[in-house]
């Protein structure tokens, strides 16, 4: 993989580890050489990521709508800055040319891209590995609804397999590497 959209919150949550994965993230992306696309922000957990791929000497690219940029909340150490629209277009944008998807702990904002690139890879629009951190089980109700839908005939078992899931980053970027190369094969 040599770049990774990052969908995370504009707030830091309520318990250290969130921070510290953000942290954690952004320092190993950025010691492997994977290139960071993250929604441009200096707030939350995007800023705690952004902060860190800096950190590390890593490569990072924001993507902002003039709306937040105007509101001052674009992160000043990111040079590599794309100002858009809307949301979808930042949507779009976050995802296009990107070799992966890691979803960290969020609300909305990443619930939304989240599924939108779940989506894509279901309609084989998105061919990349889309991964969700499970961080202590944050999202192990949303897990257990993809199973329901699964139960109900609402969603296929091979579409539930698009949800790549792992509690620690190490164990996700290995199964979205895994993943990678199946796709690869598939594809190709």
């Amino acid at each position: 993989m040599k770049s990774i959209a990052v969908f995370c919150g504009a707030n830091k949550g309520n318990q250290p580890w969130f921070e510290a994965a953000a942290t954690e993230l952004g320092t190993v992306l950025a010691q492997r050489g994977i290139k960071v696309v993250f929604g441009g922000g200096s707030v939350g957990l995007m800023g705690v990521l952004a902060d860190a791929v800096l950190a590390a000497g890593g490569e990072i690219t924001g993507i902002i709508t003039h709306q937040l940029y105007g509101l001052e909340l674009a992160h000043a150490g990111v040079k590599d800055m794309i100002v858009v629209e809307s949301m979808s277009e930042r949507r779009k944008l976050l995802i296009e040319g990107t070799d992966g998807i890691i979803t960290l702990p969020g609300g909305y904002g990443s619930m939304d891209e989240h599924f939108e690139a779940l989506t894509l890879a279901q309609l084989h629009q998105y061919k990349c590995p889309v991964g969700l951190l499970n961080l202590h089980g944050y999202y192990n109700p949303l897990l257990q609804m993809l199973d329901v839908m699964v139960e109900n005939a609402f969603l296929k078992e091979q579409n539930r397999m698009l949800c790549i899931d792992a509690p620690t980053i190490p164990q996700l970027l290995e199964k979205m590497e895994r993943y990678e190369h199946r796709a690869i094969e598939k594809w190709h």
